[in-house]
This record gives structure tokens, C-alpha cells and sequence, in this order.
């Protein structure tokens, strides 16, 4: 009877060991749903490419390594990577991004998505990738990104972004791509974003052309470079200049003389033959 019990009382832990490990694989994270719903509510959608993105979807939107949604990548249930390039979509990032805390990887580009970089990004810890270019953000570059220590790549590149580059994104060890360029930005870069590594800086000044208020190295070196080329090009076209008039003067002399040479010797004709034979 005792261990009639026994087994009742194992079979019973089984059961609801069993039914909470399925409920897990069956149910989203609470905080992975809040934040794609939120995502979902702030992004316009006029191509409809994320038709399938809905709340029956939020609520269940990874099996395993498995996602349902376009655009999303699951690991162990939870959603570590979001990729919505190329969309055609507007709107604005929702702060309840954050939400998503396994989220190592966040692509947006090339859409038309407008307003600021929420600092709430801070609280994706594991954030290796981030790459909002090529859209209509404007507003600060927001410090906070340098809490996520993981990040390797923040690509930026094409937007409307003003203020000074955050001192804070150099302290990023693992940061191996860096691009701001074609933004509004002011101010000195950085040092420990521009520290040369041998003879080459940690990020070219290919990562920093087009903000017409940013100024230092590595892009105090390119219009140094630039300005000895303009300079040599003005030394090349005044040289130029002068050896064509140079050429022009001479030529016009050669001719000149060859006029006069041809007068003179007519004249000397004419006075020969009107002088009276001896």
C-alpha cells in the first residue's frame, strides 16, 4: 500500500514535471511577447510584409530552434535574432525592444523608420549586432549602448543623427565594425575609436565622411591628403598654364620674325630693280 502511494506520488511529480516542460515550449516568454507586440504596434507596414506578425503569433512565436515569424530566429524557445531589412517600413523603434533580453542580434536596415534610438537598448546585454542604417533616424547617439559590452558591429550609417559621437562606444572592446558616416554629427571623433593600431586606426575615415561638423584623425588625415592633392593639382595646372604661353609666345615670335624676314627681302627686291644700270 506504502509504496502503492509511493508511485502514485512520482507519477504525479512525472506528470507535472512533464505538462510544465511542455507549457515552456508551447508558450512564449512573457517578456518576448511584450516586446514584439510592441515592436509590431510602433512599425507602419504599407508592403505588408509582416502580415503574419499577430497576436496569436506573439504569443507562441518560437518551437525550439524554430521560428513563425518572418524575419525572427529562435534559440531554445526565445527569440536571439530579428532581421527586417529592406521592408519598406515606417515608423518608429519601440523602447519595449528591450524586452526581447536574449536579443543578440537586431537588423532594421535599409527601411524608412524615423525618430530616436531608444536608450532602453541598453538593457539587450547581449546585443552583438546592431545595424539601424540607411533609414530616417535622427536625435543623439544615445551613451547607453555602451553597456551592451558584447556588441561587435553598430553600423548607423545613413540617417539623419546629430550631436557628438559618444566617448563611452571606444570602450567597446569587441567592437570590429564601426559606421556613422552620412549623418549630421559634430564634434571630435573619439580617441579610442580612431587609435592606431601599427600604422592604421582602429576605424578608417570611411566610418566618419559625410557629417560635415566632425572633425580629427583619422579624417584630419584624409583632407590633409586631400589638400596636398588639391595643392599639387593647382602647382601641375599653373606649370601647365605656363609652358602653353611659353609655346603660344614662342611660336607667335617665330612667326613674326618670318613676316618681317619675308618684307625685307621684297623691299630689297623692289630697291634693286628700280637702281639705273652703270
Amino acid at each position: 500500500m506504502v509504496r502503492s502511494h509511493r508511485f502514485s506520488y512520482r507519477l504525479l511529480l512525472l506528470l507535472l514535471l512533464i505538462f510544465k516542460t511542455t507549457r515552456r515550449l508551447t508558450t512564449a516568454d512573457p517578456n518576448d511577447e511584450a516586446c514584439l507586440k510592441n515592436l509590431r504596434q510602433n512599425l507602419e507596414d504599407p508592403a505588408s510584409n509582416l502580415r503574419n506578425w499577430t497576436n496569436s503569433v506573439f504569443s507562441n512565436p518560437c518551437s525550439g530552434f524554430t521560428s513563425y515569424l518572418p524575419g525572427a530566429t529562435c534559440n531554445n524557445g526565445r527569440i536571439y535574432k530579428l532581421s527586417l531589412t529592406n521592408l519598406s517600413l515606417r515608423g518608429s523603434i519601440s523602447p519595449f525592444l528591450s524586452n526581447c533580453t536574449n536579443l543578440q542580434s537586431l537588423d532594421l536596415s535599409s527601411n524608412q523608420i524615423s525618430g530616436i534610438i531608444p536608450p532602453e537598448i541598453q538593457f539587450l546585454v547581449n546585443l552583438a549586432v546592431l545595424n539601424l542604417s540607411s533609414n530616417q533616424l535622427s536625435g543623439e547617439i544615445t551613451p547607453q549602448l555602451a553597456l551592451c559590452a558584447y556588441l561587435n558591429v553598430i553600423d548607423l550609417h545613413d540617417n539623419q543623427l546629430s550631436g557628438q559621437i559618444p566617448q563611452q562606444l571606444g570602450l567597446l572592446a569587441r567592437l570590429s565594425a564601426f559606421d556613422v558616416s552620412n549623418n549630421k554629427l559634430s564634434g571630435q571623433i573619439p580617441t579610442y575609436l580612431s587609435n592606431r593600431t601599427g600604422n592604421f586606426p582602429r576605424f578608417n575615415a570611411s566610418s566618419f565622411i559625410g557629417n560635415k561638423g566632425l572633425y580629427g584623425y583619422p579624417l584630419q588625415e584624409m583632407m590633409m591628403k586631400s589638400k596636398g592633392l588639391s595643392v599639387m593639382a593647382i602647382v601641375g595646372i599653373g606649370l601647365g598654364s605656363g609652358i602653353a604661353s611659353l609655346m603660344i609666345s614662342f611660336t607667335g615670335v617665330c612667326l613674326w620674325l618670318r613676316i618681317t624676314e619675308k618684307k625685307i627681302v621684297e623691299e630689297e627686291g623692289k630697291i634693286s630693280q628700280s637702281m639705273p644700270d652703270y
